[in-house]
């Protein structure tokens, strides 16, 4: 299957580039990059010359990818609302990995990205890609949104106690910390070299567009979100804190997470504190869970690569599940080391 990608240089588009080289079924054969139109592949982004060869970087415009059986959508939020009808009515399928889908309604915008939808009547027609948290209706899709990176390391942390009743839903905090390649390619003074490193910064606060999109994961639950931006290419890593409804234990918390996630193939449920660096370059999350006896706090812990399982890995499982192929094609389980 042919597919397209739009907003292929950056470093969203350039993971699926990445991964979809070792798919048997889709192939990438149309590379929109907006401001980089004209420009080499393999001279943008060496790391895919030999992958790719002289492919290059056609102007974003929906008609140039009119006929092909999947397009990625890798823009930066709000872009994808000038795109998607036309490719809907052009393209089997669809994958948003930006904000501008995920929720149906349009007031969820205006409130928290300080901006009116310019596609409300398109909302619905996207289902919402975590296939951990529900799959059942991502296989036949037309149109997925892909969660953020953020939301999906929070999710996979509290889900399963939310869901369970074992936790109260108000008074939920998630503390995270992200790599610099979560803020995207484009240059800004914040992630030169000079100013985020050896420095850890908190940003958003109080107010972070992910934040409704984790309380509707949760089932409406009240989250006090955090980010941070931390001094590291990749990786993000999800602290959560809840407060149980009733006596939990530390050993009950670790069974629900391997009873809730020991069939999934990308959700990894450890013993030992995850790590950013175990999960680099693999489309997993690594979890896990203790009650603390003396306060009483819950604290639910995952890390993933904000490239992979957190953007472009997580919307080729969603492609792999609407496209009737296997959900783990292309997607590596085995992460870098060191």
């Amino acid at each position: 299957m042919d597919v397209g990608i739009i907003g292929a240089s950056g470093y969203g588009g350039t993971e699926l580039l990445r991964i979809l080289h070792g798919h048997p079924a889709l192939h990438p054969r149309v590379l929109g990059a907006g401001g980089n139109a004209g420009a080499d592949l393999a001279t943008f982004t060496p790391s895919l010359a030999a992958a790719y060869g002289s492919m290059e970087f056609v102007p974003t415009s929906a008609a140039a990818f009119a006929g092909l059986d999947a397009v990625f959508l890798a823009l930066p939020h709000g872009a994808s609302q000038d795109l998607a009808a036309e490719l809907l009515a052009t393209v089997p399928l669809v994958i948003d990995l930006a904000a501008d889908f995920r929720f149906d309604e349009p007031s969820v915008y205006d409130e928290w990205y300080g901006e009116a939808h310019r596609a409300p009547e398109l909302l619905s027609s996207f289902v919402y890609g975590l296939p951990e948290l529900d799959r059942t209706a991502i296989p036949g899709a037309r149109a997925v949104a892909v969660p953020g990176c953020y939301p999906t390391a929070a999710t996979l942390a509290l889900a399963p106690f939310v869901s369970s009743g074992l936790v109260a839903t108000t008074g939920i905090i998630v503390d995270a910390a992200s790599g610099l390649s979560g803020a995207g390619r484009s240059p800004s003074e914040r992630l030169h070299f000079a100013h985020a490193t050896d420095d850890v910064t908190a940003y958003g606060l109080l107010s972070h567009r992910h934040t409704p999109e984790i309380e509707r994961n949760l089932g409406g639950a009240e989250v006090l979100f955090t980010p941070h931006l931390v001094p590291m290419s990749r990786g993000m890593l999800a602290t959560c804190y809840a407060r149980p409804t009733g006596t939990l234990t530390t050993s009950a918390a670790m069974e629900l997470l391997h009873a809730t996630y020991d069939d999934e193939p990308f959700v990894l449920v450890t013993d030992a504190p995850p790590s950013t660096k175990a999960t680099l370059g693999s489309n997993c999350v690594h979890v896990t869970a203790r009650v603390d006896p003396r306060t009483g706090w819950l604290v639910a812990i995952a890390a993933l690569d904000n490239l992979v399982k957190g953007a472009a890995g997580g919307a080729v499982q969603c492609a792999n599940l609407a496209l009737g192929l296997p959900e783990t094609t292309a997607l590596p389980v085995a992460g870098l080391y060191p």
